[in-house]
């Protein structure tokens, strides 16, 4: 291993996996970022090839292991380069070959009730 470093918000800015350095350094300044199972408290935090970067990026946690540092913003496939994904693989719902609802989504027809469903509330409520 060289000498090498690389702030933390800027290499997940790098690697793609937060679309703005802002979000990067903000992602790191609130904590949620652990480097090497150490709590990361500032986005200047030095990342050096080998280190094992965890963090929540939507529903999932990731786990990704840092393979090189970049020098740039580049396309997909030089961000991919970067990095190696330790992350579990995503679990799916039996029988489903799309991942599981995010919370807080509704199936279709379980939102507003229709008109006849109102009424029936409407005779229920008065009938009290």
């Amino acid at each position: 291993m060289t000498g090498e470093q690389l702030r933390l918000d800027k290499w997940l800015w790098f690697a793609r996996f937060l679309k703005s350095r802002t979000m990067a350094a903000e992602l790191c300044a609130g904590g949620r970022v652990r480097v090497s199972g150490r709590v990361v408290a500032k986005p200047s935090q030095a990342i050096r090839v080998g280190d094992v970067l965890t963090f929540p990026l939507g529903p999932h946690i990731r786990v990704i292991e840092v393979q090189a540092l970049g020098v740039r913003r580049g396309p997909a496939e030089e961000a991919r380069a970067l990095y190696a994904d330790l992350s579990p693989p995503v679990p799916r719902v039996a029988g489903s070959a799309e991942a599981p609802p995010l919370p807080g989504t509704r199936d279709a027809g379980a939102g507003r009730p229709t008109k006849a469903e109102r009424r029936a509330i409407d005779r229920l409520m008065n009938e009290s």
